[in-house]
């Protein structure tokens, strides 16, 4: 967990980009195999506890950096993550907040890395959080069930008679015969015992581990073969390493192993799990990555390799993650890579805001000299858009033109469709200037389906001036309807027939066939596609249709297909349709012949 007291706050010196440097990618040809470091993107997330129950999934209770940071004070709002291949992740939502917990801190805040268990049909999930304002000298251990993994957990009050002090970061281990163990300690303490038949209560002593070297917090015990494993982060000084020690029993004595893990990327603390899923065994942990800030984090996950002593090769902090081992399934966490590298392709319907367009509105010390937003610096200052068109709902891409003379700032994103409730972080590194406005800052937000979705963007952590907001939707597949010639809206005249499904005879001069009930949609240009055989060489054929302003008609060219009854051509003509389902297309013949089956509308 944290191992500063202190409350922390932003600076554009600390929000230095992370998105270079990184060299994989993703496409619909070519499916992504491994899971990125970070590999949750939507919320920031901390002392990650990993854990595989009898569904088969991977679970992941992480706590939770709320964005903008004001340290671990501020920690709150515990969400459960999941997957079925260690590549694509959901997050499971909210389970627990310090609002729900009846005996805890007035204030609030406070909560800081959780873990869980099951046993006979509840799982149990064990959090610190104090009951007290002075909140260093009265941490509990909080015990929260459920009959489900991820859903609807309801506090039962702590566990009596643990010391008060420093009592943090709870871990529990199920032995082999079903007994259960809690650990917990901070603060250099060290904890553990076996857990009451209620597991909300100690079996007996709860020891204290006086042997573990240099113990700082972050307790995690495992068992692989006969061997006990106990890990933890020590007081390393300017951040904090991940060590372990083994045994022949869950409560020791422990015999210390060395490092596991060296520091992680831009924060000082460290703090993890160790877990066998699929055959493969895994190493969750953090690391600020995203946002270059250690009260920011997010969380990781590298393999783990054993000697065949049992004694633990250093874990190899990456970039690619690790490898898939299942089919590929539904996910809401975007990819690190993706972020990074910028997949956006798909997002091609797009909308621009100027920032003097009559949707955009400012304040909190936001200044709008001309065209450009500034003083975004200024702490509460935002951008507000309203108005916007999530289609559908579900993902959409921002992005933020600007510039800026800070080395690095940031903005906090809030948009209608996120479901988290604590936004999305923004990183916008400096362009070398406040009038060099080559900045573009990307960020996948969530909208919901509509007209009326409203996107704030806040400053006060860095300084950037604004003159472009553009919103992009992902492109809508084509919309193709079918008419065949059988249908009751198909009429022919002028020596035209209908043969079986099929309009024949149209070489004769005046020969028409005319298809009503046309939907246009919205109006405007569509694609008409012909399907039809044809003997001759060539045909021409005069198509009218009811939102052609000209009056003129278009021509279109059919090639032959080797027999009348050969269907295999596919001409296509862009098209003007009006507004709704009433259009009417008639199609002329008379210059060489082709039998028609169906059109199409796209």
């Amino acid at each position: 967990m944290r191992k500063k007291f202190l409350s922390l706050f932003l600076s554009g010196t600390m929000l230095l980009t992370v998105f270079t440097g990184f060299t994989s990618s993703s496409s619909a040809a070519e499916p992504v195999i491994t899971s990125g470091n970070p590999i949750f993107t939507s919320i920031f997330t901390a002392d990650p506890s990993a854990h595989v129950w009898n569904d088969g999934r991977i679970y992941v209770y992480a706590s939770h950096d709320i964005f903008p940071s004001r340290g671990s004070d501020l920690m709150d709002k515990y969400h459960v993550f999941s997957s079925d291949n260690m590549v694509d992740w959901v997050d499971e939502g909210e389970i627990l907040r310090a609002d729900d917990v009846s005996w805890g801190r007035p204030e609030g805040g406070f909560m800081w890395a959780p873990d869980a268990a099951y046993k006979d049909g509840t799982y149990y999930f064990y959090y610190p959080h104090p009951s007290g304002t002075n909140w260093n000298d009265t941490w509990r251990i909080g015990v929260a069930t459920s009959n489900q993994p991820a859903a609807n957990f309801t506090d039962q009050g702590y566990i009596q008679g643990l010391p008060g002090s420093n009592l943090i970061d709870p871990a529990v281990f199920r032995d082999d015969d079903g007994s259960y163990y809690l650990y917990a300690g901070g603060g250099g303490k060290s904890y553990g015992g076996k857990l009451g038949a209620d597991m909300m209560s100690i079996d007996g002593q709860f020891k204290q581990f006086t042997e573990l070297e240099d113990f700082h917090e972050a307790s995690w015990v495992f068992k692989r073969g006969s061997i006990y494993y106990l890990m933890y982060s020590d007081n390393n000084p300017g951040a904090n390493r991940m060590r372990y020690a083994t045994s022949s029993s869950p409560l020791g004595p422990w015999v210390n192993r060395g490092v596991i893990l060296d520091p992680v990327k831009n924060s000082e603390t460290s703090h993890g799990s160790i877990v066998e899923y699929k055959g493969n065994w895994y190493m969750f942990y953090h690391n600020g990555e995203i946002s270059s800030n250690g009260t920011l984090r997010s969380v990781c996950v590298d393999q783990v390799n054993f000697n065949p002593d049992g004694t633990i090769q250093k874990v190899t902090q990456t970039t690619s993650g690790v490898s898939a081992v299942g089919p590929r399934s539904p996910a809401t966490e975007i990819k690190y890579y993706d972020l990074i590298n910028e997949s956006f392709t798909e997002y091609t319907q797009k909308t621009e805001y100027a920032m003097n367009a009559s949707n955009v509105t400012i304040g909190g010390g936001a200044v709008r000299p001309g065209a450009n937003v500034e003083n975004m610096h200024t702490q509460g200052s935002y951008i507000q858009l309203s108005g916007i068109n999530g289609g559908a709902g579900g993902k959409a891409l921002i992005t933020v033109q600007y510039s800026s003379g800070d080395t690095g700032a940031a903005f906090k994103v809030d948009s209608s469709g996120d479901t988290a409730g604590d936004g999305y972080f923004l990183s916008l590194p400096g362009t070398g200037g406040w009038g060099n406005y080559t900045g573009r800052a990307n960020r996948l937000i969530d909208l919901n389906p509509g007209t009326n979705n409203t996107i704030k963007l806040t400053g006060g952590m860095g300084g950037a001036n604004i003159s472009k907001v553009t919103v992009s939707l992902k492109g809508q597949a084509p919309q193709e309807t079918e008419y065949l010639m059988s249908g009751t809206n198909v009429t022919v005249s002028g020596g035209a027939t209908r043969s079986g499904g099929n309009i024949e005879n149209l070489h004769i001069s005046g020969s028409n066939v005319q298809v009503s009930g046309i939907n246009g949609g919205t109006g405007g240009q569509k694609t008409l596609t012909i399907i039809y055989a044809s003997n001759d060489n060539s045909s021409t054929f005069r198509v009218n249709a009811s939102g052609d302003s000209s009056g003129n008609g278009y021509s279109v060219t059919l090639p032959g297909t080797g027999g009348w009854g050969t269907f295999t051509g596919r001409v296509s003509r862009v098209i003007d349709l009006n507004p709704g389902s009433n259009n009417v297309i008639k199609i002329t013949g008379g210059n060489g012949g082709a039998n028609i089956s169906k059109i199409i509308i796209s």
